[in-house]
C-alpha cells in the first residue's frame, strides 16, 4: 500500500518561517565533494539572516573542525552555517572510552584527525580488541567485497566495530563512492556487532540538538527543527525517528533512480518512500530559496 505523497516545492522560502533550526546534510546538499551548490548557499544564508540557525549534520568520520577546513577549501562561506556536528565527533567519544584498548583502524589516513590526542595503540586484526571503520582504504578503486576476508577474520575473533560513518555511498562529483557504512553492513551480515555513530542513529541528533540550544540560548522544540537531506536511509529515517520534519532533496545520491538531477520521476519517488515506510514533510530538487 502506498503512503500519501508529500508536498513538492522548488523553493524553501514558503516553508522557512515554520522553523528555527535546520539540521542540514552536507555531501549531496551543500556540495558534491568537488564544488558547492550556489542556490543552497544562498538559501542557508537567507535563513540565517532571518534569525534561523543552521547546524550542518554530517556523517563525515572526522572532527567538525576538519569539515570546516574542507568547506573553506570548497569556498563555502562561513556565514552559510553556525556549527558542524559530525559522526566522527560521536565516534571519538566512544573511542576515548576505550582508549586503553588496542584498536584496528579501517580507513584512509585523512580520517586520522578523529584520533588526535588519544594516544591509541593501532594494531592488526590478530591483536586488536575492537575496530574502528571510517571508510575504505582506497574508495576510488575498492568495493566492500574487498573487505570480506578482513571482516571474516574480525568475526572469528568477535571484534566489536565502531562505524564512524553510516553512509553506504556518497557523491563525488557525478559519481558515487563507497563509505564506511557499506563495510559495516558487510560485517553485520557476517554476524559482527557494530555501533553506528551517525545518522540515522539518535546520538548524533542529540548532539546536534544540544548544539542548537546553545546557539539559541533556549530549548528548541522538535517541531521547530527541519532536517534537510538527500538519503532515505540516513537523513529521512533519522529525522523521522528523532521526531523532526525532513525536507528531502532529490538531486543527491538517489538522483539516478529518481529520474535524474534535473527532473523527478514521481512514481519512483512515491515507491522509494513507500518501501522505506517513512515520509518527508516536503520534497525539493535542490535546497533553493
Amino acid at each position: 500500500m502506498s503512503i500519501p505523497f508529500p508536498t513538492l516545492t522548488d523553493h524553501f522560502a514558503p516553508l522557512a518561517h515554520r522553523y528555527d533550526v535546520l539540521f542540514c546534510d552536507v555531501w549531496g546538499v551543500v556540495h558534491n565533494g568537488i564544488a558547492p551548490f550556489p542556490e543552497t548557499i544562498d538559501a542557508l544564508q537567507r535563513f540565517r539572516a532571518g534569525g534561523g540557525h543552521v547546524v550542518l549534520l554530517t556523517n563525515a568520520p572526522r572532527d567538525g573542525d576538519v569539515v570546516v577546513d574542507f568547506l573553506d577549501g570548497l569556498k563555502v562561506p562561513r556565514d552559510t552555517y553556525d556549527a558542524v556536528v559530525t559522526s566522527g565527533d560521536v565516534a571519538r567519544a566512544e573511542i576515548e572510552a576505550r582508549r586503553d584498548q588496542p584498536v584496528l583502524h579501517i580507513g584512509p589516513e585523512r580520517d586520522f584527525s578523529m584520533f588526535d590526542g588519544l594516544e591509541l595503540r593501532f594494531t592488526t586484526v590478530e591483536e586488536a580488541q575492537y575496530a574502528v571503520c571510517s571508510g575504505l582504504f582506497d574508495d576510488e578503486t575498492e568495493t566492500p567485497e574487498d573487505y570480506r576476508a578482513l571482516a571474516t577474520a574480525m568475526k572469528a575473533r568477535d571484534l566489536f566495530m565502531v562505524c564512524a560513518n553510516p553512509d553506504r555511498v556518497v557523491e563525488r562529483g557525478d559519481r558515487l563512492v563507497y563509505c564506511a557504512g557499506a563495510v559495516a553492513d558487510l560485517y553485520e551480515s557476517l554476524g559482527g556487532a557494530v555501533m553506528f555513530t551517525g545518522k540515522p542513529y539518535r546520538p548524533i541528533y542529540e548532539r546536534a540538538l544540544a548544539c542548537a540550544e546553545r546557539l539559541r540560548g533556549a530549548a528548541v522544540p522538535h517541531g521547530r527543527i527541519l532536517a534537510v537531506g538527500d538519503s532515505v536511509r540516513t537523513d529521512l529515517k533519522g529525522a523521522v525517528a528523532f521526531g523532526v520534519d525532513c525536507l528531502f532533496v532529490t538531486a543527491g545520491i538517489h538522483a539516478e533512480e529518481l529520474g535524474g538531477r534535473e527532473t523527478v520521476d514521481h512514481g519512483a519517488l512515491a515507491a522509494i518512500f513507500t518501501e522505506a515506510g517513512v515520509l518527508p514533510a516536503a520534497v525539493t530538487r535542490r535546497l533553493a530559496w
